[in-house]
């Protein structure tokens, strides 16, 4: 988790990318800010990364050292010129956006320091791309001191459009990505960044997790007789296994969480295919990400629908509940409970 709390903002460079018929607007003044005008651009640029748990490091297939951005971000560390860089960003930006659907836009390059991830502070490079503005109103007083308003167009604290930040931690660096616009190309991540997931505790959780949920919701009922509630129940024990450990250990949790040998199996098979799906080796052991799992924890529902009628919430002993069907064909649900909360 991305903390920002003490974060210091060093450089703004601030560049326009336009259209191929429009120039772009360059410039190198570096900006600086502290106090109340720093917090309130670090909710813009940073507090969207607050919450983002999927960690990716720079890639290329032949060496590392040609990645443009990598090469770039690597200088900033080095404490290289910072215009010069920001000119090299937009410059790198420029030559991949040469896609029909790719928008015009406004590029800040920031040069931060004192970002803490993972318990430790770290310098840091955050690179943003927007591309779609939010209309507000200023309100004012003319000359005459009568009040006024204007309608304007500028960017706020909402979701950013497109934006990276690269955490200078020990190689490989850690990078952050938001892409949170559609186009026919997946330019941002792929041709800008270079990226790929990267290799480490939290999406090892991360990963595992989406791998069980697919597992006991897709898989499961196509090769084995159960029940809904049967498929609850393993989603629950599964959650509780990560939210009481501190460490991730497939054998045990095969052992304790599936505990059916066919099913173990079952698994293990399709863990071997998501990972080829997906490009991705899940280690054996691991150490657990908390707020990967709190995070995950959102989508592994525990919920019974009954048609229309009826949401149940199972959390515990699936035993206390017990199915069957009615001499006239209506299905029910028996729920056994101590007392009433």
């Amino acid at each position: 988790m991305i903390d920002y709390s003490q974060a210091r903002i060093e450089k703004i460079i601030y560049n326009r990318i336009n259209g191929n018929s429009v120039s772009d607007i360059l410039s190198d003044k570096q900006y600086s800010y502290d106090g109340e005008e720093a917090e309130d651009l670090k909710k813009i640029f940073l507090k969207p990364f607050a919450n983002h748990f999927e960690t990716n490091e720079f890639k290329h297939a032949i060496s590392i050292d040609l990645n443009p951005l990598y090469t770039i971000a690597e200088s900033i560390f080095k404490g290289k010129e910072f215009v010069e860089n920001a000119l090299h960003v937009h410059q790198h930006l420029k030559s991949v956006s040469k896609h029909p659907n790719i928008k015009d836009g406004d590029l800040f390059v920031v040069h931060y320091d004192n970002v803490r991830w993972n318990n430790e502070y770290q310098e840091a490079i955050g690179i943003y791309k927007i591309e779609n503005k939010d209309r507000f109103l200023e309100t004012t007083y003319n000359d005459n001191g009568e009040a006024e308003f204007i309608l304007k167009k500028g960017i706020g604290a909402k979701k950013l459009d497109k934006a990276c930040l690269i955490i200078n931690t020990e190689k490989p660096y850690t990078v952050f990505i938001i892409d949170n616009v559609s186009t026919e190309t997946d330019y941002w991540r792929n041709d800008f960044i270079g990226a790929q997931k990267k290799k480490d505790f939290i999406n090892d959780t991360n990963q595992f997790l989406t791998l069980t949920k697919s597992f006991v919701t897709e898989q499961m009922p196509n090769e084995f007789n159960v029940s809904k509630t049967e498929q609850i129940d393993l989603l629950n024990r599964s959650m509780d296994y990560f939210k009481s450990q501190d460490e991730f250990n497939m054998e045990e949790f095969s052992r304790d969480v599936i505990h059916h040998p066919e099913v173990i199996d079952a698994f293990n098979g399709y863990k071997k295919k998501f990972e080829q799906e997906k490009d991705v080796d899940i280690a054996e052991s691991f150490e657990i990400s908390a707020p990967a799992v709190k995070k995950q924890a959102r989508v592994f529902k525990s919920v019974l629908k009954l048609d229309k009628n009826f949401h149940i919430y199972i959390h515990g002993d699936r035993q206390l509940i017990e199915q069957g069907i009615e001499s006239d064909g209506r299905k029910y649900y028996k729920i056994y409970f101590n007392q009433e909360l």
